[in-house]
């Protein structure tokens, strides 16, 4: 299943690394695409919508 998320705070690489570290911990067969400049990550995973955000909210991120 495919998920876009508005995550707010991702300024650098690092950022994207870290959003990415957690969303593969979740899940490791998760396929992340990272658009830093719109503030949007899309994930295909089948793992939950909102294990998803919470994933990146630990990180530390603000997730819509």
């Amino acid at each position: 299943m495919k998920h876009t998320f508005q995550v707010q705070g991702m300024t650098c690489g690092h950022c994207e690394m870290a959003v990415k570290k957690a969303l593969l911990r979740l899940d490791p067969e998760a396929k992340v695409d990272i658009d830093r400049a719109h503030n949007q990550v899309a994930v295909e995973s089948e793992a939950s919508h909102e294990a998803l955000a919470h994933a990146m909210a630990e990180e530390g991120y603000a997730v819509a």
